[in-house]
């Protein structure tokens, strides 16, 4: 049995948490009116503002993935290298046993 998570867009959770900030309603009330879990919406306060805009925190963690995308793209690049350089060096020294 699989759940079905669902994905929720930057608009509606910026809106979500502007109106967390605003309404008189408790975080959970509001929660239960947009109809997600009281803990999400409190996960979303972290990464945006009364405002709308980004935290240091959202911003911090975009850059950490964009860090780690970056890191396996050159730590695949380097096996590659390191095969290519593999495979020559056999060819010219391994290549004729006269």
């Amino acid at each position: 049995m699989s759940e079905y998570r669902t994905k929720y867009d930057e608009e509606f959770k910026k809106t979500s948490v502007q109106l967390s900030y605003a309404s008189p309603k408790s975080v959970r009330e509001v929660a239960e009116d947009l109809g997600i879990h009281e803990n999400l919406l409190y996960r979303w306060r972290k990464y945006y503002t009364k405002t709308g805009d980004k935290t240091q925190v959202a911003t911090l963690e975009e850059e950490v993935k964009q860090l780690r995308l970056e890191n396996a793209k050159l730590k695949m690049r380097e096996e590659m290298l390191r095969k290519a350089t593999t495979y020559s060096a056999n060819l010219n020294g391994n290549g004729s046993h006269s």
